[in-house]
């Protein structure tokens, strides 16, 4: 009876063990598509990016004739001496400093007070949530007409949306975004851009994040007496900790790639007049593709993937020491 039964639970034991590895197999099977192309459009050119990037000069028409380059960091200094890298650096790292905060903040607001109302909340949700699903370069080309000042050639003067609201007040007309616009105003209409475009997303997040607090804590609060801006800080703010960090971190991976939105405002010149004075480090990558400079774009690629890096460990860092989980 004892061998009959260590006999049974070897067998039982094995039919396990070959029931698992066959589901090991079909789960694989299931992922073999999927990660065919990861290997194909994501691994290889990631890899392919770091290979271009530490050959000197590498062009991508010579290539082609059998041209070969040697090993260094050529592309890297070609890069950081290029004379706008410094603007195209400046003005990445600005519009994230500047767009993350606001929409974050904003976001949370609008998602309190939508959690905050009962009737028609499904509507208002659908109305905010409709920039994100909107084409970015048709937003842009909005925004351009809302800021524009002169509309129709040189001699027809018409103003925008914006500068007619300013009329109101005795103020402007102001140059935003047309040729002889200065710097800070093109910042200013992309950054209001990217902030109303970048908003609906956060909502949407933090609003479900809402939804799932306990309302025990509400009541304990209410019971106590505790004021409202109280219980925001004390309360709402700790118990969506995860979610916006969440969506600071993503914000942040967002901004440093931005680049369809000046070029909805703007074009492709980057700039009223094609100055390329809002240029981006991911417009400067476009720019260089045409040329065949491979090499350079792929180190400006890792210059950028660098910084997204070091301001993603950073947040991640933060995130342990002030996330509540």
């Amino acid at each position: 009876m004892k061998k009959d039964s260590l006999k049974s639970s070897r067998d039982l034991k094995k039919l396990r063990t070959d029931i698992g590895s066959r589901n090991q197999l079909k789960g694989w099977l299931y992922l073999a598509p999927a990660l065919l192309l990861l290997l194909i459009f994501s691994f290889y050119p990631l890899i392919n990016t770091f290979k271009m990037a530490f050959q000197n000069g590498y062009n991508g028409l010579a290539i082609v004739g059998g041209e070969s380059f040697t090993l260094g960091i050529e592309n890297f200094k070609s890069v950081v001496n290029f004379v706008d890298f410094k603007l195209c650096l400046k003005n990445t790292i600005l519009l994230c400093v500047i767009t993350v905060p606001i929409s974050t903040i904003l976001a949370l607001l609008i998602a309190v007070a939508l959690n905050s109302i009962k009737p028609l909340q499904k509507i208002y949700q659908t109305v905010f949530f409709l920039p994100y699903v909107t084409n970015s370069i048709a937003i842009g080309m909005v925004f351009n007409a809302m800021f524009t000042r002169v509309g129709i050639g040189d001699l027809i003067e018409t103003q925008g949306i914006i500068n007619n609201i300013l009329k109101i007040f005795n103020l402007g007309p102001y140059n935003f975004v047309n040729v002889g616009s200065s710097w800070g105003a093109n910042m200013f209409v992309v950054c209001t851009y990217i902030v109303w475009n970048a908003i609906p997303f956060k909502i949407l997040v933090l609003l479900g994040g809402l939804q799932n607090v306990n309302k025990q804590y509400y009541e304990a609060a209410k019971i106590d007496g505790t004021s409202k801006i109280r219980t925001f800080f004390r309360i709402t703010v700790p118990l969506l900790s995860p979610m916006l960090a969440y969506v600071i971190i993503t914000s942040f991976i967002g901004g440093f790639k931005e680049y369809s939105s000046v070029v909805g405002i703007f074009g492709e010149g980057m700039g009223p007049g094609d100055n390329g004075q809002m240029n981006t480090i991911v417009g400067y990558v476009y720019k260089m593709l045409p040329k065949s400079q491979l090499g350079n774009a792929s180190a400006a690629s890792l210059i950028l993937f660098g910084i997204i890096l070091i301001v993603t460990a950073i947040n991640g860092y933060v995130s342990k020491k002030s996330v509540h989980y």
